[in-house]
């Protein structure tokens, strides 16, 4: 019988992968592009969570600085009525400009993210682009090494 031999497959991987020149640093730099996206995104959302627990924590003070002003022992019944309105009419003021500060903070927030992904895409265009250019460069390299050893 025939022995027949099994080729060697790891090394004939290893000849073909040593005879493809990788470059990591464009992976490298790609991973840089994202996490300075991802830290820049974070500060974006930390400051609006800081702002809006800010705007929260005015409220509720506010809020019971005019629940204590009801809780006030008046003369007549008519002022516990009156103190109700006021409470209720300074409750909707506040409660309006409250929302207007939620708002602008959430616009903030929606301006920021829209200026940092326009930045993403065009750094992701950039990287792509010479990525490319860097590989087309290594292909044509080697086809000439190639085309020359023949």
């Amino acid at each position: 019988m025939a022995k027949t031999e099994t080729p060697d497959f790891t090394k004939m991987m290893q000849e073909m992968m040593a005879s493809m020149p990788t470059d990591m640093s464009a992976m490298q730099d790609s991973f840089k592009s994202y996490a300075s996206f991802g830290e820049k995104m974070s500060k974006v959302a930390l400051e609006a969570a800081e702002k809006s627990t800010e705007v929260s924590s005015k409220w509720t003070k506010d809020t019971l600085a005019k629940i204590n002003d009801i809780a006030v022992v008046r003369d007549e019944p008519s002022d516990y009525s009156k103190a109700m309105t006021d409470f209720a009419s300074a409750q909707a003021e506040m409660t309006s400009e409250t929302m207007a500060q939620f708002a602008e903070i959430a616009k903030k927030v929606q301006m920021e993210t829209v200026e940092l992904m326009l930045a993403a895409g065009k750094d992701v265009s950039e990287d792509m682009t010479a990525a490319a250019k860097k590989a087309t460069d290594s292909a044509s390299s080697a086809a000439k090494k190639t085309a020359g050893a023949k």
